[in-house]
């Protein structure tokens, strides 16, 4: 018994001296500290810096530049790092903008020259000078250095002015409709064109952008019907025209009396035969026009060369009748002396 007793209090003692042992064993060592990382602050200024040269096109305007900024973008691990990056960002930026600003105000006086040239702003100046107000507000945010104020007006201003070019083409497209007599080859088309129009202007007004846009394209495709449609039907008749007075030329032997002129004409008949073919009835139409034109200045050189030598033949006829009567009154002058 007591030596049972001994043998557990041995156990014991030796379980005790195990726990002391482990807890008298030092903590192990920390792992080694990560790579020392940016503040959130830096890295944040430096995505906002890349941001902005990028929303402002530097990439574009300086690739190879901006393909080393990146590269210290992708190595930087400190804030300063982080804040060199920033840095340089900041500098492609301000190199940027002022070409950026430029291509902008490029597009947006192309635009505006196009509305200008086309006579629309003449009719609806109201609309020009809405534009133009946008235009100037852009660039008063630009030299406040409000860039993105700037951007998104200078954006707003150019929509505005191709809204004005979609207008330009359906009143110039009206107009040469007009001016060529072409309603009366299809009336149904342009009187319903018209109504879509005045739609669009409504719409416009009223500030409904999409319904404006929606009517405008619907009122520039059925102008355009109406302005092939009339093209056809004109190409149709002016080779009508062209041919009659071709082969009146070719009666009237002008192909060899005015050979030049006629052939000129020629190359007009022929290539507006070419242009009929492939259905290009506008090109068609205008070179049955210029063929004609010189079928009839041929006839009409012909004519006059025919008079001439009608004229001349008489005067010859006359000189020889004068010649004739003079030989006639020797001839009895004589006659006279010898009796």
């Amino acid at each position: 018994m007591k030596k049972n007793v001994f043998f557990v209090l041995l156990i014991l003692l030796f379980t005790a001296s195990i726990g002391i042992s482990c807890k008298s064993q030092p903590a192990p060592a920390p792992a080694p500290a990560p790579r020392t990382q940016a503040p959130d602050a830096a890295k944040v200024s430096a995505d906002q810096a890349r941001q902005r040269a990028m929303d402002f096109e530097a990439p574009a305007y300086f690739p190879s530049e901006w393909e080393e900024i990146e590269a210290q973008y992708r190595a930087a691990g400190d804030a300063a790092a982080f804040g060199a990056v920033t840095a340089a960002y900041n500098d492609i930026f301000n190199k940027a903008i002022p070409l950026y600003a430029q291509a902008r105000e490029d597009e947006i006086l192309a635009a505006r020259e196009q509305v200008i040239h086309s006579g629309f702003a003449e009719i609806f100046p109201h609309y020009l000078k809405k534009a133009d107000d946008m235009a100037l507000s852009a660039m008063e945010k630009y030299n406040a250095e409000d860039y993105y104020g700037a951007r998104d007006t200078a954006k707003q201003a150019l929509g505005e002015y191709e809204t004005l070019l979609v207008g330009a083409r359906i009143f110039t497209t009206r107009q040469e409709i007009i001016d060529r007599g072409f309603t009366q080859y299809d009336p149904e088309n342009f009187i319903r064109a018209d109504e879509v129009a005045q739609a669009a202007i409504d719409a416009y007004d009223s500030g409904n952008r999409d319904s404006a846009q929606t009517n405008a394209e619907e009122a520039l495709l059925r102008y355009n019907i109406v302005l092939a449609n009339g093209w056809t039907a004109y190409a149709a008749a002016r080779r009508t025209s062209a041919t009659a007075e071709r082969e009146a030329a070719l009666t009237e032997r002008a192909n060899i009396a005015s050979r030049e002129t006629f052939r000129g004409a020629e190359g007009f008949f022929n290539q507006a035969e070419e242009f009929f073919a492939a259905e290009q009835f506008k090109d068609a139409g205008l070179n049955y026009i210029d063929a004609e034109a010189r079928y009839v200045i041929a006839r009409k050189e012909t004519e006059e060369r025919r008079l001439r030598a009608e004229e001349a033949i008489k005067m010859a006829e006359e000189k020889i009748e004068e010649s004739n009567e003079a030989a006639a009154e020797a001839t009895r002058v004589m006659e006279g002396v010898t009796r």
